[in-house]
């Protein structure tokens, strides 16, 4: 949630100012997503966001019960979750749009959909957890590799890519390519069902609704962490499996990505990017576990906690207000308060006062024992 609030920071318009310095080259590239195969710190902010709300359902799930809610209410619950995340996922995507933008490519969206089969699969035993994963994953990589390859009179034109586009895989790996997959075919049946104000050919990105099913996968992974902080393992104990386990994941996921077999690219969400984002999530989860929780240096956190705590109202502040609030800021403190350093720096400055205002926002909250669920 801090690394999406920071991209009002816009390292782009520092790096763009500023060419040929390596240092807000590479801060750049890690505050953007990669074009298509491979992976930037900014990739891995959904997939952790996805982790975290399986590593946290065995602790709901466990808490819920003890209280004495019945599985009946519970599954009322999620589904009302499921509906409400998807809700707010498209209200948000429509902020700016001049009739409801019926999209499903966003985090909150996506978790939505897959979250009421993530809560089932909390009541079931471990075992039957890692087949769901093996089956989502390899029924998922099997239905994009029975999908036909574009034909020789494919018009590459209406699916927003180019068949030299240097984003493109060759060979057996081709059928992941960018808007002539099976997920961009789904979508351009699915989303004309909607009103839009015009016909959907292809997401520019590349981004699809299908991807629910493998972001579940990787929500089934951090079910499985959720298992382990849970089953009373000592702490370092637990910090050396997650080591383990992510590692294990990356070499994995490297194997398929390089052999062509599952190729990692997050915007479809490839088997492979399950994978290796798994891995990496694996690794996060035993740096911070291990500093904070194992390390016992949780007041160190709070800045980090007060964010996590409302990770939902962080969301929302990072993706539909930043533009409010600058206007808000250009009213109080004049259009050129942000040219202290010069232009080079001025998204620097804009963006610390607006990140600053939404922390503070959250920390009262904090204080305040303000925690807004769904």
């Amino acid at each position: 949630m801090l690394l999406m609030m920071g991209e009002v920071l816009n390292f782009r318009h520092v790096s763009e100012s500023l060419p040929g310095n390596a240092l807000w080259k590479f801060l750049y590239f890690n505050q953007d997503h990669v074009q298509w195969a491979g992976c930037s710190l900014h990739d891995l902010i959904q997939p952790s966001f996805s982790f975290m709300v399986g590593v946290a359902l065995p602790f709901s799930i466990a808490g819920r019960l003890a209280k004495g809610d019945k599985f009946g209410g519970l599954l009322k619950h999620a589904l009302i979750r499921s509906v409400s995340l998807i809700a707010l996922g498209i209200f948000l995507r429509s902020l700016w749009a001049n009739q409801t933008y019926f999209t499903f490519e966003d985090t909150l969206s996506q978790i939505g959909l897959g979250y009421t089969f993530l809560f089932l699969l909390g009541f079931c035993k471990q075992r039957a957890q890692l087949i769901a994963l093996v089956v989502i994953l390899a029924t998922y990589w099997l239905a994009f590799v029975i999908y036909p390859l574009p034909s020789a009179g494919f018009s590459y034109a209406a699916s927003g890519v180019t068949a030299g586009w240097e984003g493109n895989f060759k060979g057996f790996a081709a059928h992941w390519n960018k808007n002539t997959n099976l997920a961009w075919a789904a979508d351009k049946w699915f989303l004309n069902l909607f009103p839009r104000e015009q016909y959907f050919n292809f997401n520019a990105g590349g981004y699809s609704t299908l991807s629910f099913i493998p972001t579940l996968g990787t929500m089934i992974i951090g079910l499985l962490a959720g298992n382990m902080l849970r089953s009373g393992n000592k702490p370092f104990v637990l910090v050396r499996r997650f080591v383990t386990i992510g590692i294990a994941l990356l070499v994995l996921a490297g194997a398929l990505h390089f052999t062509g077999i599952a190729p990692v690219v997050k915007r479809i969400w490839t088997p492979g990017w399950v994978i290796f984002s798994g891995g990496c999530c694996f690794l996060l989860l035993a740096l911070f576990y291990g500093i904070i929780d194992a390390g016992k240096h949780q007041r160190r956190a709070l800045f980090l906690v007060v964010v996590g705590t409302n990770s939902i109202v962080a969301y929302v502040l990072a993706d539909g207000f930043g533009s409010f609030i600058t206007k808000t800021l250009y009213t109080h403190l004049g259009q050129h308060y942000d040219q202290l350093f010069g232009d080079a720096y001025s998204t620097l400055i804009k963006g610390a006062v607006i990140l600053l205002i939404d922390w503070l926002i959250l920390y009262w909250l904090y204080r305040k024992k303000i925690f807004i669920k769904i």
